[in-house]
């Protein structure tokens, strides 16, 4: 792959004039084709960039016939497939002769890989041809889907492929500092940085509690209303939660859960787990009110590499039960601010969520610390930075030593 992308000129965005918009190549594996955290986080970062930095950027993605969601920035289509079984995924099959023209004609100073798929590893091939940095961040735990489709052989593959791309970026971007630890001891410290989330706190308030809400969905005034929030699909942990309910039912807690979320396997869930309030997909005002509303959040899901569902409830006001895993851990603190529990067993959070059920003023208590931590969360720190580790690696830091390069722009 190298070899067909040997003829492009070196070094040709890094010897543009530095007083130019930064631009940034992003290339994503579902961009607006799905409604998930990652790509919420990559819309708030190419908003950012053009609202906030004065960057110019454009999208390398598949795109879906219909968008999941309202998307920021200019999409560059490329070649895709539908994932059989997963319609709303589409897989990336590379650039296609347009998109990889239009990237030459882009001449991006940075490329950010955020997929580990075909589509990012030709962009990285690129990069390493034309001289232009790459930067792959970390979104999604891809090793851990293995085992909920059993397919735990390719185990050994996937993780040597995974280490291969992010071993040939030159920054990786990791969402918490456990998961930046690990990729430092394979890829060296000066490598990796943390890229955290932010919370909206205009739209994830204790504030947006709403008893007329509860009422509307048939919730008594002392009610324990559970809560699962994220996309229905069996790897973000459905059969834990649906045993976990079941569990708390056989203790005599009739809780009727709110289910926040629309997926493939919305229906099994629903065979599996009678006398449920689904919502769907909610966004905006209405999603802030029916989290909020909610009293417990159990999140089963070991596949986040960071966990946006959990710091949005914990912004609301929730008491957190949360599989004990790298992203819930560096959001919670167990006991203070929610409440962690061995990450596949129901009988673990039946007793952490009964618990909390039979002592209302704890479950206040962890309610409250976790607002208050989820204050810390703050949008324009975490994209700040992000750019800076653009213009970092696109020779824009005044610091860095520029003479060789200020040579080969010269020549």
């Amino acid at each position: 792959m190298t070899k067909a992308f040997s003829t492009l000129p070196p070094l040709a965005s890094l010897c543009r004039p530095q007083t130019e918009p930064l631009r940034v190549a992003l290339f994503s594996g579902n961009y607006d084709c799905v409604r998930d955290g990652a790509n919420r986080a990559l819309n708030r970062l190419v908003a950012f960039l053009l609202d906030q930095a004065g960057a110019e950027v454009r999208i390398y993605s598949p795109v879906a016939p219909q968008k999941a969601f309202a998307s920021v920035g200019d999409i560059v289509p490329v070649r895709s497939a539908c994932i059989p079984g997963r319609p709303e995924y589409r897989l990336a099959l590379g650039l296609t002769r347009a998109a990889l023209g239009n990237l030459q004609a882009f001449a991006p100073d940075v490329i950010h890989l955020s997929a580990p798929d075909i589509l990012g590893r030709q962009a990285q091939n690129y990069a390493r041809a034309a001289a232009i940095p790459v930067v792959a961040s970390l979104h999604t735990r891809f090793e851990t889907y293995l085992d909920y489709y059993r397919l735990g052989l390719l185990r050994g593959p996937v993780d040597r492929y995974l280490a291969r791309f992010y071993g040939d970026a030159d920054h990786i971007l990791a969402p918490t500092p456990l998961i930046r630890d690990e990729l430092a001891a394979q890829f060296g410290a000066e490598n990796v940085s943390i890229w955290s989330r932010g919370v909206d706190r205009t739209m994830f308030g204790p504030a947006r509690r709403s008893q007329a809400f509860r009422q509307r969905m048939g919730y008594a005034t002392g009610d324990l209303v559970p809560l699962f929030f994220g996309r229905l699909v069996l790897e973000k942990g459905l059969g834990v939660f649906a045993e976990t309910i079941a569990r708390l039912r056989e203790r005599g807690h009739m809780v009727r859960p709110i289910v926040i979320g629309e997926g493939p396997a919305r229906d099994w869930l629903a065979r599996r787990l009678p006398n449920v309030t689904f919502l769907g997909f909610l966004d905006g005002a209405a999603l802030g009110e029916a989290i909020a509303s909610a009293d417990i959040l159990i999140n089963p899901s070991i596949t986040e590499a960071f966990g946006n569902v959990n710091l949005e409830a914990m912004a609301s006001g929730l008491a957190v039960v949360s599989a004990n895993v790298d992203s819930a851990s560096a959001l919670i603190e167990h006991g203070r601010t929610g409440l962690l529990v061995s990450p596949l067993d129901p009988g673990a959070y039946a007793a952490a969520v009964a618990s909390l059920i039979e002592q209302p003023v704890r479950r206040h208590l962890l309610g409250k610390a976790a607002a208050e931590t989820a204050d810390h969360y703050r949008w324009h720190a975490v994209l700040t930075d992000v750019v800076r580790i653009y213009e970092r690696l696109a020779g824009r830091d005044a610091a860095l030593p520029y003479a060789a390069l200020d040579r080969q722009c010269a020549a």
